[in-house]
């Protein structure tokens, strides 16, 4: 009975949200599965991620759409797969080329339907983004000592490091963009208009810096490390390991050799629950303000992140540790401790977001409302999760299925029911060709090409597309 009594509820709810709800949009940075309503580190502790599950819609099925920051986040804020924009890297920004310069983002859209939208942190790769925001509050405090801690290898990349450090934590950039966004809130909530605050942090990104406090939580003696059995790499294409380069990464030989493995995770640990402390003070703040009854929120990260597994540090692969990322959903009429095991994706927060707050439907997104799934869980869901790196290179999330397509037409296939981790490639067995056709069915129907560069066509992208351009070379 109850089954059929919830939409009903959901909606009455949604109604007595006084037209107008607000949203609080919290970004992690490199954020991956390692949080507890996810369950990807048993040692991980986030007991503010954990509340805030609580009080909403887990969705344990969540994936990006790029598996690195820039066309993550192009993708997700104006609803448009990377397939269809040909924003698959780094570079360029989305205003610099002429297929999205003239888009509409999520923020502008609510501030085109009455809404005040506010910022501070990295919510788009880079700068922020100035027709998106009536504020932006700009970005300060700490993020980087003059010195590495850690990694200090001749010729490595400025970012690459990880370790503790001796900055209090209300000197650094990420506590800094929360203790503004707390003392934000209260004040947005008392304007006359409905607000959309958007915040973001930078942690877990590299550098991978905490203070002593969070360290502590994770004793390198009691670290568990995250599973990597030798030849798991043995199944699968060179193509895939090629498109996963990472030049600006440390190897992982020299990781496991120098015991440097530990230290990152460790510091990987202690900047998750650093943050998680962080969303607790933006919670807080929701709550003494009065509106949180009134608040839609919504918590996501813009990729995965490797910390060893397939051999693997950083991001930038089509594997299940980078596309997965955390979605929470919660406000009015969403049912409270419910975990949602449909393939969703990160372009899907734009429709919902416009759904629950009665805006009008925007065609051109190519995203789904996730609000039946918000109603029910079980609710029929046809779509699957997609995710895109370098053109014609697809990551397709079904319920239970991972397939994976690389420009060269090499394939992988997993079953999560069997095989969470991804170790064995079932892509080479002839039982599962219907299912491999079924996935090769979802992939997206356009494969646009890179947008041009600005710094021209010979760009190295940074190291980003090493791997695809061996790819494109042999599949000419």
């Amino acid at each position: 009975m109850i089954r059929f009594v919830l939409p009903l509820l959901f909606a009455a709810s949604l109604v007595h949200a006084a037209e107008k709800p607000n949203v609080l949009f919290i970004s992690i940075d490199d954020l991956n599965d390692w949080v507890g309503p996810l369950g990807g580190h048993p040692q991980v502790q986030t007991p503010n991620m954990d509340k805030l599950a609580a009080r909403g819609t887990n969705f344990s099925n969540a994936h990006c759409q790029a598996p690195i920051c820039n066309p993550s986040r192009i993708s997700m804020l104006l609803g448009k797969l990377p397939s269809t924009t040909g924003h698959y890297f780094l570079h360029p920004g989305f205003r610099d080329v002429e297929v999205t310069k003239n888009d509409t983002t999520l923020f502008q859209y609510f501030r085109q339907h009455g809404y005040y939208a506010s910022t501070m942190g990295k919510i788009f790769h880079g700068r922020a983004d100035k027709a998106s925001f009536d504020h932006i509050e700009p970005t300060a405090g700490f993020r980087k000592p003059k010195d590495k801690v850690r990694y200090t290898l001749p010729g490595t990349h400025p970012l690459w490091d990880w370790g503790q450090v001796e900055v209090p934590d209300e000197e650094q950039r990420d506590y800094v963009t929360a203790d503004w966004a707390a003392g934000e809130i209260p004040k947005l909530a008392a304007g006359d208009k409905p607000f959309i605050l958007a915040v973001g942090f930078s942690l877990p990104h590299v550098p991978i810096y905490a203070s002593k406090k969070w360290f502590d939580l994770y004793p390198l003696d009691s670290l568990e490390m995250p599973p990597n059995p030798a030849g798991d790499l043995d199944d699968i294409s060179q193509t895939a390991i090629d498109l996963s380069l990472n030049m600006t990464a440390p190897r992982h030989s020299w990781m496991v050799e120098t015991g440097e493995d530990k230290h990152a995770v460790q510091a990987y640990l202690a900047t998750i629950s650093f943050v998680d402390s962080l969303v607790g003070m933006l919670l807080d703040s929701l709550e003494e303000s009065g509106v949180a009854d009134n608040t839609y929120v919504v918590l996501w990260s813009d990729h995965g992140f490797h910390m060893g597994e397939k051999n693997k540090w950083a991001k930038r692969s089509l594997w299940e540790r980078t596309t997965r990322v955390p979605l929470i959903l919660a406000g009015p009429g969403i049912s409270e401790g419910t975990t949602c095991e449909a393939p969703v994706g990160l372009i899907d927060v734009y429709p919902t977001l416009n759904d629950l707050c009665a805006l009008p439907t925007k065609d051109d997104l190519e995203g789904h409302s996730l609000r039946p799934l918000l109603e029910d869980p079980e609710a029929d869901w046809k779509h699957p999760a997609i995710c895109t790196f370098g053109p014609e290179n697809h990551s397709i999330h079904s319920r239970h299925y991972h397939y994976i397509h690389y420009v060269d037409g090499s394939e992988e296939l997993y079953d999560h029911r069997t095989d969470p981790n991804e170790f064995t490639n079932l892509a080479v067995d002839p039982k599962m060709a219907d299912v491999i056709e079924r996935h090769r069915q979802m992939m997206p129907i356009n494969d646009a090409p890179m947008v041009p560069d600005s710094r021209g066509s010979d760009s190295p992208l940074y190291g980003e597309a090493e791997g695809l351009q061996k790819a494109m070379k042999k599949k000419k």
